[in-house]
């Protein structure tokens, strides 16, 4: 392999317009070589824009690199080019069962194996999507790297959060972000209508109580642990999640986001906001 990737990066370095890119990136990314493997991979997308391909390949080297939200929109972008893309709908299909939204994975799994029906890897992870919740990813029906027992954070560890803000270092801080206790007192974030008028206060009084009422709901539906639930607004879209069992996070977000995009910015900060209440921060 190290004779192979000296081949193709001297080749490439006489024809930067080559798409021999594709298969170096590839082959640094599984070397272990990411950053490497991005740098290969942005200057090729950056000459070929449109190439479904290329935006598959940038999709899997930020997975591996965990960086999930700009994945995710990699993946989209390949699907909008080349809808039968199987790459990317498996890549999808591995970022919603991180997420825990099986039945998203399964979606894209199946639309997987209607174009490549003898792909093993495309079999095996919607058996398993299908067989029940996240319990891991297969990174062959997915990312690319390997599989494993249990799912992975969807953000890796962060550096202490400043306790006068719980979300302190994320996507949209203090706005579009809510995080409430179990009687709807905020603990952190804001929330803004359209007009661009404070209605923090004004949700969290409707937002009382319903962490308990969907805990409630599920078990009484014998349908486990809730960890989610999203909505389509036709301004934008919501997501609830209770980072504790006393505790209730909403993100809001235009509809130029997608929801599965949507649900990784929801986890992220369901993590942060975890680590904050655990730290007692909020006391």
């Amino acid at each position: 392999m190290p004779d192979e990737i000296k081949t193709l990066s001297s080749q490439l370095a006489q024809d930067p317009d080559s798409l021999l890119f594709l298969r170096l990136g590839e082959l640094l990314r599984q070397k272990g070589q990411l950053d490497a493997a991005h740098r290969v991979a942005l200057t090729g997308l950056e000459r070929h824009p449109h190439l479904p391909d290329a935006h598959d390949l940038y999709a899997r080297i930020l997975a591996d690199k965990r960086d999930y939200e700009r994945a995710f929109d990699e993946w989209d972008m390949a699907l909008r080019i080349a809808p039968d893309h199987v790459g990317a709908l498996k890549g999808l299909a591995f970022l919603y069962f991180k997420v825990g939204d099986v039945q998203q994975a399964a979606a894209h799994l199946e639309a997987a194996q209607r174009v490549a029906p003898d792909d093993p890897g495309v079999a095996q992870a919607l058996a398993m999507a299908r067989g029940g919740g996240p319990g891991g990813g297969s990174a062959e029906a997915g990312a690319g790297g390997s599989a494993a027992a249990e799912p992975e954070p969807i953000a890796p560890a962060a550096q202490p959060l400043e306790e006068a803000r719980v979300f302190a270092g994320l996507e949209g801080a203090q706005e579009g972000l809510l995080l409430l206790d179990a009687s709807g007192r905020v603990l952190g974030g804001a929330l803004k209508d359209p007009s661009g008028r404070d209605v923090t206060d004004a949700v969290a009084a409707y937002l009382a109580g319903v962490s308990q009422e969907a805990a409630r709901t599920v078990k009484l539906l014998g349908l486990g642990r809730w960890t989610g639930l999203a909505a389509e607004g036709s301004l934008g879209h919501v997501h609830l999640a209770p980072p504790t069992g006393e505790a209730l996070l909403l993100v809001v977000r235009d509809r130029a986001v997608p929801m599965g995009r949507l649900a990784i910015i929801a986890q992220r900060a369901a993590l942060a906001a975890r680590r904050w209440l655990e730290g007692g921060a909020h006391a």
